[in-house]
Order: C-alpha cells, then sequence, then structure tokens
C-alpha cells in the first residue's frame, strides 16, 4: 500500500524517508512488511507528506493507519460524526418504526433517532448527550422505570469506553461537566466498570398516555472510514 501511494506520487524511497525523518531502508523495510508496527507518529508524517503531494483518500488514510495497527488520533465532535451519517443510514432509522432507533456515539451523544426514538425520550433532542438528559432533565426520572439502574449502568459503561479510547481531552471535559450532578458523582465514585447491558430489557414510560411499556435493547458498535469506532446504532423493539 505505501509503495503503490508512493509510485502513484513518482516519490523517492529517499526522498519520502527524509520528509518523514526516517532511514530510506526504513522506508524499504515498511514496504516489504519486514518491519511491522511503525509508531504513530511516523505514521503520520508519511500521510502528511504524501497528501501534500497528491491527495490521500479516507480509505487509503485508513488502510496505511490499519496495516500498521493504529488507530487513527482521532476527536470528532458531534458535529463530525453527524456528517458520517448517510442518508441511506436515516433511511434505515425509518424502516425500524415503530420501534426505537438511533445512532449514538461512544461519548452517549444521539447522531440520528427515527421519530419514535425522540418521542421516548421527550428532551434528549435537545439535551444531545444521554447522561446529561439522565441527570440534568427531570423527564428523565419519569420516562425511565428503572432510573437508577439505567442511570448506573451507563455511567459505568461510560467508564469502560473511555478505558477503550484512551480518555483525552474529551474525557475530561464531559466529567467535568457531569461531576456537577450530585446522583452522577455518587455513581461514578462507586468505581463500577461495564461494557455492554447485561440484560436487553428496559422500562419506560409514555408520557403522552402513562403507558409503562418494554422495549428489548441492542446496540451495536458501527465501522466508518474516517472516525472507525466512534458510530453505536440502538435498536429497541417493543415488547407486546
Amino acid at each position: 500500500m505505501l509503495r503503490r501511494l508512493r509510485d502513484d506520487r513518482r516519490i523517492s524511497r529517499e526522498k519520502l524517508a527524509f520528509a518523514a525523518g526516517v532511514s530510506t531502508s526504513y522506508i524499504t523495510h515498511l514496504e516489504s512488511g519486514d518491519r511491522d508496527r511503525p509508531t504513530l507518529a511516523v505514521v503520520e508524517a508519511l500521510v502528511r507528506y504524501l497528501d501534500r503531494i497528491g491527495p490521500v483518500t479516507e480509505i487509503e488514510r485508513r488502510h496505511l493507519f490499519d496495516l500498521a495497527g493504529l488507530a487513527p488520533a482521532d476527536n470528532p465532535t458531534v458535529e463530525d460524526l453527524r456528517a458520517e451519517i448517510t442518508d441511506e443510514m436515516r433511511r434505515t432509522l425509518t424502516l425500524q418504526e415503530p420501534d426505537l432507533a438511533a445512532y449514538v456515539d461512544i461519548r452517549w451523544n444521539v447522531l440520528a433517532g427515527n421519530e419514535s426514538y425522540h418521542l421516548a425520550f421527550p428532551g434528549l433532542i435537545d439535551d444531545v448527550n444521554i447522561l446529561r438528559w439522565f441527570f440534568g432533565n427531570p423527564l428523565s426520572r419519569k420516562v425511565m422505570v428503572e432510573w437508577e439502574r439505567e442511570s448506573a449502568l451507563t455511567v459505568h459503561w461510560l467508564r469502560g469506553l473511555i478505558g477503550q479510547q484512551g480518555g483525552g481531552t474529551w474525557a475530561t471535559e464531559l466529567l467535568a461537566e457531569l461531576a456537577e450532578y450530585p446522583d452522577f458523582r455518587r455513581i461514578w465514585d462507586d468505581g463500577d466498570t461495564v461494557y455492554g447491558r447485561d440484560h436487553t430489557a428496559m422500562r419506560l414510560c409514555d408520557l403522552r398516555t402513562g403507558e409503562h411499556y418494554t422495549v428489548d435493547v441492542q446496540l451495536f458498535r458501527l465501522d466508518s472510514v474516517i472516525h472507525p469506532g466512534h458510530i453505536q446504532y440502538y435498536l429497541g423493539v417493543r415488547e407486546d
């Protein structure tokens, strides 16, 4: 892959090596596959120089990082991730009606949802972040029949997701905001970590009718060329 990108731009190994701050033999080993696990800094330098000579596509960039066994340095905003939600992906949400369906990121921000999802969680479309809604919006305690259980699960899951992503500025900023809520601090301080739901049933209350109902919840991690590992698909199938 690296050699093809270099050849396409008619760059010598020597020139690419100089631009990336490595030796020519290092480039030779990378191209032949004799040297694995180059550092993040080296791969970024290679991509940066190659892109300067001729645009490197997002797929080519992703493939280089995958070959190196590295995740791209990535801290996408909600707007960045929402831009990844295509019209076809939104159509998938609509096709799930009347079940609840949404795309959420690994920081529990809602990127897109169908009408049933937004009706089930009033106020969430404005709050954006599920944890902000849990602890800052009084409606959450009326909607979530098992509020304590679900809020604790989401907080403990956040801890696991932060660990997987290696923390970062986004984690510091989000935790600082959520620390303003006493119930968040109480749950966070218990130190528990989870990596998924140990139960699929989520009990909800329809605030329009007062009816209690159950949805069977599944959450799937989706791939993305530009921001791999950041988007999740939420599906809540309403039980009869």
